[in-house]
């Protein structure tokens, strides 16, 4: 008799990430870590979102070693300068002014995990950004319609992220929080698939 096919534990409190792998048509069970995510000037963007995906997830796996755990991190950086959620509304303003005009990185790191067969892989995608020229009225009321502190760079690309966004060039569901593209392939290596075909 063969072994159930494990499971799929989300490690992430993201409820875009929960929406962008249910709309791929992924099975899935969450289980938020308790992990302060790092931000530091001595790892580069695609460093510091890998390394906060790998310890939110090795927390989940290490109590789930039967189940496949994926874990995701993601971060903005305006030329050198990695920006993360901000601690308040003041912060998400002049997030938002910074990134007024210009063109912006998102790197998306993911870790997966199946401990019971010691496999593990990890991987970051990473997509541009061109933002509007934003008025000080725009970035009021693009506020208004959103909650920021969530969100690295106080935004998101999907919603009302079309009255600040020009164009995405790249993957759009990396800046969403999920690059749901790269990782849906990932998970087959893992023996995961979408209920839905195509989806």
């Amino acid at each position: 008799m063969s072994a159930a096919p494990a499971r799929l534990v989300l490690a992430s409190a993201s409820p875009r990430r929960r929406e962008l792998l249910s709309r791929a048509g992924f099975a899935f069970e969450v289980v938020a870590p308790d992990v302060e995510e790092i931000q530091t000037d001595t790892l580069t963007l695609r460093e510091a979102t890998c390394w906060n995906a790998l310890r939110k997830g090795l927390t989940i796996a290490r109590r789930r070693p039967n189940d496949v755990v994926l874990a995701a991190d993601t971060l903005v950086a305006l030329e050198h300068r990695v920006i993360g959620k901000p601690a308040d509304r003041e912060e998400a303003v002049r997030f938002l002014r910074l990134l007024s005009g210009q063109t912006h990185y998102v790197s998306s790191g993911v870790f997966l995990a199946y401990l019971a067969t010691g496999k593990s892989e990890s991987f970051s995608v990473i997509s541009r950004v061109v933002f509007k020229k934003l008025s000080d009225e725009m970035i009021e009321d693009y506020l208004r319609r959103i909650d920021p502190l969530d969100k690295a760079g106080a935004y998101a690309a999907q919603g009302f992220g079309r009255t600040i966004i020009a164009r995405i060039a790249g993957s759009r569901t990396n800046v969403i929080g999920l690059p749901v593209e790269k990782t849906g392939v990932a998970l087959r290596r893992f023996g995961i698939r979408p209920r839905r075909p195509n989806a």
